[in-house]
């Protein structure tokens, strides 16, 4: 096999993966059933019309397989189909056979290289052998491959913008982990830092003490300086540029300012002077200079982003309000504006940073539209249970 073949003969299946079943598909079986028997009833003029409905009707049920098994539904549906055409000396001419062409489509939309390698040589296979036992035309042999042709194409077209848009997400997974290790790292070389503070001061006064003690600090003093520096290191080699974090051509390396954290909540209040912006109200409600530096820095994080959305994507807005509550359960963060959403509700790569940050730290993070009953706008809910940082111990 050429280097080409070889390629798409080990590709794996599509990603992300397909959802295994939904509703629509159970509404598409029981619609089509009924169509099929309808066309049969009505068009009478069909030959061997009542075997060709009983055959496309057991063959609907592929249809719910054929994200999971697209290459051995279209081969089921496909080889019934040719087999019965050869009995019956012709095609079924039904226009419920459309549905085929999903089958078509998820062979290439969602299988893997052998899958549609396998897909195409059926559909190749079919279409052989209905030059061979009827008689089409010139304009039917053309119609078939276009819409054969179209269905592919449309197919890989998906396949291949599902599958950017999982590595842009992947990439902003990346970047999102990059800024906890930053944050790891500043929280790290704050608790280091003290040690090694605290063991220079014991060797102050160490001359009170047995020679043994001041050999203790020093080994402490030592260490604590190594730990930073390693620490430091690991963070550099991780921020540096061309790696798995890069952001881009015009980045020129990591931002070396001290992590913000809950207590720089406040910033993100602003007022409206004009119409057309946006204001934004905080309210805080507990002990925020309570929360580890990483929490904070969490919680920081997650509500920049969310108003930050909402300055950019609320239509209409007028204010958002940031309400942060601390508690002996953990914090809970709420930002609610009062806009209106945009068209679409797609998780964007804010969202699944925002997502990705709670989740790393043992919280959970919500993003959706709010009922017009209930107000409207956007709210996003963020909870960071405290038993995530203290181990199970409130």
């Amino acid at each position: 096999m050429t280097s080409p073949v070889r390629s798409l003969w080990n590709a794996p299946a599509a990603v992300p993966p397909p959802p295994r079943r939904v509703w629509r598909d159970w509404a598409l079986v029981g619609l089509l059933v009924p169509l099929i028997v309808v066309e049969a009833s009505l068009r009478a003029e069909l030959p061997w019309r009542w075997a060709w409905a009983a055959a496309l009707v057991l063959l609907v049920p592929t249809l719910l397989w054929r994200r999971t098994r697209p290459f051995t539904m279209l081969a089921v549906a496909s080889g019934a189909g040719t087999l019965l055409g050869i009995a019956t000396g012709g095609d079924p001419q039904f226009f419920t056979t459309a549905y085929f062409l999903l089958l078509v489509y998820a062979v290439m939309r969602w299988g893997s290289g052998r899958a549609m390698l396998g897909g195409g040589a059926v559909v190749l296979a079919g279409s052989v052998l209905t030059l061979v036992t009827g008689e089409p035309t010139v304009a039917d042999v053309i119609g078939s491959i276009a819409v054969v042709v179209s269905t592919w194409s449309l197919a890989l077209a998906f396949r291949w913008r599902a599958g950017a848009r999982s590595r842009e997400l992947e990439r902003m997974r990346l970047l999102e982990r990059e800024q906890l290790a930053r944050d790891l790292h500043d929280t790290v070389a704050h608790h280091v830092s003290a040690i090694a503070i605290q063991a220079q001061a014991g060797l102050a006064v160490a001359t009170t003490q047995p020679d043994a003690a001041a050999g203790v600090l020093r080994t402490i003093e030592v260490e604590a300086s190594r730990t930073l520096d390693e620490m430091r290191a690991m963070v550099r080699v991780l921020r540096q540029d061309g790696g798995p974090g890069d952001r881009g051509p015009g980045a020129v390396g990591a931002d070396l300012s001290p992590a913000p954290g809950a207590g720089d909540l406040r910033r993100l209040a602003t007022s409206a002077h004009t119409p057309s912006e946006l204001e934004v109200e905080v309210a805080v409600d507990g002990d925020l200079d309570g929360l580890p530096p990483a929490v904070g820095a969490a919680v920081f994080r997650i509500a920049q982003e969310a108003v930050t959305n909402a300055r950019r994507h609320a239509r209409d807005a007028t204010r958002v309000g940031v309400r942060v509550r601390v508690d002996g359960d953990g914090v809970q963060l709420e930002v609610l504006d009062d806009g209106r959403p945009a068209a679409s509700a797609r998780p964007g790569y804010g969202i699944t940073g925002m997502i990705e940050r709670a989740t790393l730290l043992g919280g959970t993070c919500e993003a959706g539209a709010v009922d017009a009953a209930d107000g409207g706008g956007w709210r996003v809910a963020a909870a960071l249970p405290r038993a995530a940082w203290t181990g199970g111990t409130a």
